[in-house]
């Protein structure tokens, strides 16, 4: 129904915090160096999914666009569904891409510790 809303949401958040980032200079700590990946994540999932639900006629171009918000009781569920497989959804990515940048920031220290150890075994 509406669940690709909440990680789009916060996909617009996330694009706002890269952006004002990207304006200040300095050290840039190490999730915001990868913050466009969590952006492609919540973006291209949040594009698929609206694709899906326009596939299946859930989504319509007209008013009120989600099909489930034209009827109060209808309404109901579809935030039902958003506040449950919509936040369970965003959470999951960001995870995973929180996972990733750890995963990700060890792999460049453990390079940057060997490179230390070739240049110190030069000398």
């Amino acid at each position: 129904m509406a669940c690709f809303v909440v990680p789009a949401a916060e996909a617009v958040v996330t694009t706002i915090i890269k952006k004002r980032e990207d304006k200040l200079e300095g050290e840039k700590g190490m999730f915001v160096k990868r913050l466009n990946w969590l952006n492609n994540m919540l973006w291209g999932g949040s594009a698929l999914l609206a694709f899906e639900h326009v596939w299946h006629g859930e989504v319509t171009l007209w008013f009120p666009f989600l099909t489930n918000a034209a009827n109060p009781a209808d309404a109901i569920e579809m935030v039902h569904e958003m506040a449950t497989s919509g936040v369970a959804m965003a959470a999951l990515v960001t995870a995973v891409w929180a996972g990733l940048a750890v995963g990700a920031r060890a792999i460049e220290k453990r390079g940057a510790q060997q490179e230390c150890a070739r240049a110190g075994g030069q000398k």
